[in-house]
């Protein structure tokens, strides 16, 4: 799936969106392209560029929060991939969450507790803290803001940093 940028009429980031109702957008005339890709789309009568970044012509007031959600697929975007304990990255599959401090021990299910782990790291530790295991964390575990959320995944996900793509 190729993922869209959506900014409001202002430029402030609005979110993410698939390239279908991007184009869907952009052929009923609410959004103009900032950037586009390297992708296209042939229709019977005409080949369109897929944007990478939109711009929504009206301004909308956002009344939405304005924080990432703490999800395990966000945890795993946020370490990369990277097992926080050995330091390797692997696939979505081979990684599981662990809390630095165990949920038995008191630990919360939030985002400066949880982190990307591999399974062999995660048996290792198992309901100890990383200290009472002899384990080293690669780097702490933070609560991402909006844009530092999305470079990561625009960096993962296209290779791309978010600088690269607002540039106008």
């Amino acid at each position: 799936m190729h993922s869209v940028i959506v900014l409001n009429a202002s430029y402030e980031f609005i979110g993410l969106i698939n390239w279908q109702r991007a184009m869907t957008l952009l052929i009923a005339g609410k959004v103009e392209v900032v950037k586009e890709s390297d992708r296209i789309v042939r229709t019977v009568s005409r080949v369109f560029r897929i944007p990478s970044v939109i711009r929504l012509i009206k301004f909308i007031r956002q009344i939405y929060r304005r924080e990432v959600p703490f999800s395990r697929k966000n945890i795993l975007i946020r370490d990369e991939y990277v097992c926080q304990y050995c330091g390797r990255e692997f696939t979505s599959t081979d990684l599981t969450v662990d809390h630095v401090i165990p949920k038995v021990q008191g630990g919360a299910n939030e985002w400066t507790n949880v982190v990307a782990c591999c399974r062999g790291c995660n048996m290792k530790k198992g309901g100890q803290t990383p200290r009472q295991a002899g384990m080293l964390l690669v780097r702490k575990p933070f609560k991402p803001t909006i844009m530092e959320f999305i470079s990561l995944y625009l960096k993962r996900r296209f290779g791309v940093e978010l600088s690269e793509l607002l540039q106008f």
